[in-house]
């Protein structure tokens, strides 16, 4: 009966406009029906430059993420999404937060695991979003809610946005802000902790390392985002976009350790002991600019392209250029090959193992902050049924997407993510 009423409702509504009526017409709703998206992705990477172990030591970890999205339209004009999901993650590197608290019966290593509790930990969020359309559907005012938490951090973040549409919908300017407040619990490298002591401390004189705890344990950032989207032609959809992010408060990683050169090295079993553990200033604006072009080629192919250019003030600049291919093979199913180029610059504060000494005034062995080049490969397969024939718990399946993604960088980290995403809609 609604399809049936919808469906008179818009016959009616082009009568009344070719008779220039003034009586009130259908308003098409922005979304008809409540959706579920379920989201699965496993991820799995390996290297030797771990930062918990100063740049040098496994960066073996797996990662496995649940996520449930509900899109509930509240009446015609506006819409509520409600995004609720867990990661659980195991990590060698982690482990090595504290390296002395596994089998007393193996030795301490950086390229090794420990089996103590540091090893795992999980993180849990939700994000509700809220949208209303005007009646033209030509603005979109929405505002987000955001929470976080994991052992050693927790996030709160607001978020508002506001779209315009113009050139009888051929242009859209898009305007959002986005405040995050987050807190950290800091977990120091073991042998930092008050009141550490081991009598398997190997090394020339006495270990004791100059280190102060964070009395900061906040970091707020700041974001705001303008984009512009443009119909460009028959075939051609072009995007701009610029973005401003500031960052202050404890903006470095508690337990990543560092290394100096000019101080003396001590160990337990091949394990180095940490010298300090990563400083880094405690402001940080970030600006990234790019845009996005979609060229229609024909039925059965659209190319897609992406390029980004970064700037901060910690002399990290990066680019990212991509290409998506879209093959639609038949009504119900698209092939989609993708590729990322990424290259970036070093951070003015990050050296490897022994390269930074004492008098710096910040330091870190974090390779994300190192000069590096990364490849990224990967497909994936879309099935769609706009009538949702299948059903499951008496939701139509309306999508599936299946895709799987190799990434490796020239310092020797490498990783591949599996990924599987199906969308239910409601049926009444």
């Amino acid at each position: 009966m609604q399809k049936v009423f919808i469906l008179l409702a818009m016959l009616f509504s082009v009568v009344f406009y070719a008779q220039e009526t003034e009586e009130a017409t259908y308003t098409k709703r922005v979304l008809e029906e409540t959706e579920v998206d379920l989201l699965f992705s496993y991820y799995d990477q390996d290297g030797d430059n771990a930062a918990v172990s100063g740049g040098e030591g496994t960066q073996e970890l797996t990662d496995v993420t649940s996520t449930i999205v509900v899109k509930m339209p509240l009446n015609n004009d506006d819409v509520l999404t409600v995004d609720v999901g867990i990661s659980a993650y195991t990590s060698a590197s982690s482990s090595n937060v504290n390296p002395f608290d596994g089998d007393v019966t193996k030795k301490a290593s950086p390229f090794s695991a420990s089996s103590g509790a540091s090893k795992s930990d999980k993180l849990v969020h939700i994000k509700a979003g809220y949208e209303h359309s005007s009646k033209d559907r030509n603005q979109i005012v929405g505002a987000n809610f955001y929470a976080a938490k994991e052992y050693d951090y927790s996030s709160l973040g607001l978020g508002v946005s506001y779209a315009y549409l113009f050139n009888e919908k051929n242009t859209e300017l898009s305007f959002s802000g986005q405040v995050y407040l987050d807190t950290w619990k800091p977990q120091y490298p073991t042998e930092l902790r008050t009141g550490f002591f081991d009598n398997r401390i190997t090394g020339t004189g006495t270990y004791n390392p100059n280190f102060t705890a964070f009395t900061d344990k906040n970091r707020n950032t700041y974001s705001v985002s303008l984009g512009l989207s443009q119909i460009l032609g028959k075939k051609v959809q072009g995007s701009l976009f610029a973005d401003v992010i500031v960052q202050s408060g404890l903006l470095s990683t508690p337990f990543q350790r560092v290394y100096f050169g000019d101080v003396n090295n001590f160990f337990i079993d091949d394990f180095q002991l940490a010298d300090d553990v990563e400083i880094l200033p405690d402001n940080r604006v970030k600006i990234p600019i790019g845009g996005r072009l979609n060229y229609y080629v024909n039925d059965a192919l659209i190319v897609r392209t992406y390029y980004r250019f970064y700037t901060d003030d910690w002399g990290v600049s990066s680019n990212t250029a991509s290409i998506e291919l879209p093959i639609k093979l038949n009504n119900a199913f698209t092939l989609y090959p993708t590729y990322r180029f990424y290259n970036q610059t070093a951070a003015d504060y990050f050296y490897e193992k022994e390269a930074a000494v004492s008098t710096l005034d910040y330091y870190t062995s974090d390779y994300d902050l190192s000069k590096f080049v990364s490849h990224q490969y990967g497909a994936g397969l879309r099935y769609k049924d706009i009538f949702a024939k299948q059903k499951v718990f008496g939701f139509g399946l309306k999508a599936v997407d299946v895709r799987g993604t190799m990434y490796n960088r020239d310092n020797g980290l490498d990783s591949f993510i599996v990924s599987l995403g199906a969308t239910f809609v409601n049926m009444k």
